[in-house]
């Protein structure tokens, strides 16, 4: 076999493969035996008919085309790693020529890799909020605890703002009642905004066993995003009552003795809250000025399935479970179709990008994924799946996914290598060392982010 490279852009190249028909004998004789199995002929037994015959009967050509479909993937192959390519996705095959008994010359163009060199990237500044935390930022804190051991006591008197009433409901659409639109001994605090846009107002002065009708889009179930006439009736007010914000209360919500000791833990977990949210915002301007130092050839067809698999996923997936489909979502962001389109665009080209510019980093500084970080990372990937440990370990090794995950971590730690060397200071000025909150995963964690990998995405994503 012979094989050429002719490169078309720095992202595709066409191979010319010429293989000897002799090459082709493997192939030939098991078409023949596939054949063998598949047809009878008078005569012979099943599996012992003679080449001459078959060729007779069912036509030489039949025999040519199942072998050659059976040896182009081998050719294809060692042609690809004769020329060292990285190449991406299926390529496009097409037979040029094939003589009977003296050759078989075909081309397949296929994206590949494109060659990327990474400059100094010591010199990388970026400028991230400073960690501060106000005393109404712990006050907030405290409050918030606080109304989740309120208590509630039945009123005798007209629904106010904070009051948790107990409520039937009843949505028409067109004049019919819903079939998943009825619902008894709801539960619901005024002014939380859980419930139908207006109830607030219907059910604000009403005492128990009053009602009232209002209009509110429907949020969710069969009618999702239609208008609907929903009938509200209150069985039971009641009043919250707040505990005193006072010793017993921080024994009763916490492990701590007082309340000073209590707001002091608020405070240093919101500190830490923010120093991490801090290094989330360090890695992801790190890995912004880095994709600018590098220029990076975006392969087209990639391009245009990385923008095809975010628009399935967030049709079928993320749409599909709120009960919304792309018109409504766009309506409620705000956003017409084109610019939808130019931000899916964007967000994959960066994701390209960030991808190709980290795996290069990798090679450039040996980088290696031990056990236990491969093991940290697929519990937390699990957890976000939503399945065991156990069942995702299963899922990603059958799926041969398990080189998908271990490029995953290692990307992060290419970029822990960046963000490391980078100089990182806070609006007042002051160096920030996130050596201590730089941990694996978090920078994974950023880098899935500017990648957009899913689940899902991952499982329909082929390269290589």
């Amino acid at each position: 076999m012979k094989s050429a490279v002719e490169t078309l852009n720095p992202t595709r190249v066409r191979l010319t493969v010429e293989v000897p028909f002799e090459e082709l004998k493997d192939s030939l004789d098991a078409a023949y035996k596939k054949i063998n199995q598949q047809v009878t002929v008078k005569g012979f037994r099943k599996g012992k008919i003679p080449a001459r015959v078959i060729d007779q009967r069912f036509g030489r050509g039949a025999v040519l085309e199942e072998a050659v479909n059976d040896a182009l993937p081998k050719f294809y192959t060692e042609a690809v790693n004769e020329a060292e390519l990285n190449v991406l996705g299926q390529p496009e095959v097409d037979i040029t020529e094939l003589k009977d008994g003296e050759t078989l010359n075909f081309t397949a163009e296929v994206d590949i890799r494109p060659a990327i060199e990474i400059p100094d990237y010591s010199g990388i500044e970026v400028e991230v909020d400073a960690v501060e935390v106000s005393e109404e930022d712990v006050e907030k804190a405290v409050s918030d605890l606080r109304e989740r051991f309120a208590s509630t006591s039945p009123v005798e008197r007209a629904a106010e703002d904070s009051d948790v009433v107990t409520i039937d409901l009843e949505a028409k659409v067109d004049g019919e009642v819903l079939e998943d639109g009825v619902a008894s001994g709801v539960s619901y605090t005024i002014g939380s905004g859980e419930l139908l846009d207006g109830i607030d107002d219907a059910v604000k002065g009403l005492e128990a066993g009053g009602e009232a009708t209002f209009t509110s889009e429907l949020k969710g179930g069969s009618a999702a995003g239609k208008e609907a006439e929903v009938t509200v009736k209150v069985t039971q007010v009641a009043a919250r009552e707040l505990p005193e914000l006072d010793d017993e209360f921080a024994q009763l919500a916490s492990e701590f003795d007082t309340l000073d000791e209590l707001k002091a833990d608020s405070r240093k977990r919101l500190e830490n809250m923010k120093q991490y949210d801090q290094a989330t915002q360090a890695q992801e301007r790190v890995l912004e000025k880095l994709l600018e130092l590098v220029e990076v050839p975006v392969p087209e067809k990639l391009l245009e399935d990385e923008i095809n698999t975010r628009k399935h996923n967030l049709e079928h997936h993320q749409l599909g479970q709120m009960g919304l489909d792309l018109a409504k979502y766009l309506e409620i962001q705000g956003k017409t179709e084109e610019e939808f389109d130019a931000e899916t665009k964007e967000a994959a080209v960066k994701g390209i990008k960030t991808q190709f510019v980290l795996d290069e980093l990798v090679k450039q500084e040996k980088l290696n994924v031990n056990q236990e970080e491969l093991t940290e990372h697929l519990m937390r990937r699990a957890a976000s799946s939503g399945m065991s440990p156990d069942q995702f370990a299963q899922a990603v090794v059958e799926g041969g996914q398990v080189p998908l995950l271990v490029g995953e971590v290692a990307r992060g730690k290419a970029l822990a290598v960046v963000v490391e060397k980078a100089v990182v200071k806070d609006t007042n000025g002051e160096v920030i060392d996130l050596d201590d909150e730089d941990d694996v995963e978090q920078v994974t964690e950023t880098v899935e982010a500017a990648e957009g990998t899913a689940d899902e995405a991952a499982e329909e994503k082929s390269e290589g």
